[in-house]
């Protein structure tokens, strides 16, 4: 070819799109469309969330559908579904009822205890004492903290709002104060997740 020739572009042949399953949601029936998702939206951590009766009884469970909302103000939020009878689940009541609540982030070796505090119980029930959970005093808020817990957020209800054709509700939360036990934190100051070991909702039941 000649040295003043016009050079040519080489153009690759476009892949073909990986072939994929569609589902339409309405036609899936009960809980698959729930079931899909969730196994899909991994790993969602968990929020076991402590917090107080209007009456002062505490309350402890988890919660997968949890997040980071905001980093000004930083709020977090978590969704809380009905107990089967219709009537909102104590975590709910208890933080629309006193505006409180504690972010308690579980870590592998109290796996165990965040599966037996899911338990429908009724709202009398202490679940830090019927399922051997150690508290630990909060600083600006009401509900006690799980003592073990490696972090926990101590918030403030900033909004509930009812999520229209569902039967959950959004719960979004200022966070006050954090707690975090030191041997968790690098030497930057922020977390080693390594160190941190949280435990997270998959699919299925795993």
């Amino acid at each position: 070819m000649a040295e003043d020739a016009p050079a040519q572009q080489v153009t690759a042949a476009p892949e073909a799109a990986p072939a994929t399953t569609s589902f339409a949601i309405e036609d899936l029936h009960g809980r698959q469309a729930y079931r899909l998702l969730t196994s899909l939206v991994i790993p969602r951590p968990i929020a076991w969330i402590s917090t107080v009766a209007a009456d002062g009884t505490p309350n402890l469970a988890p919660f997968s559908f949890f997040n980071i909302v905001s980093g000004r103000p930083l709020m977090v939020m978590f969704s809380s579904g009905r107990r089967k009878d219709g009537e909102p689940k104590d975590t709910l009541a208890n933080a629309a009822a006193t505006g409180e609540f504690v972010v308690n982030l579980a870590d592998h070796n109290l796996a165990e205890q965040v599966n037996l505090t899911s338990a429908t119980v009724g709202p009398t029930v202490n679940e830090f004492e019927a399922f051997g959970v150690l508290p630990a005093p909060s600083t600006d808020v009401k509900p006690p903290r799980v003592a073990s817990a490696m972090a926990a957020l101590e918030a403030r209800v900033a909004q509930v709002i009812p999520i229209d054709g569902s039967t959950s509700t959004l719960v979004l939360g200022h966070v006050l104060r954090v707690h975090v036990n030191p041997d968790v934190l690098g030497p930057d100051g922020l977390a080693d997740a390594t160190k941190l070991a949280p435990i997270a909702r998959l699919g299925r039941d795993e």
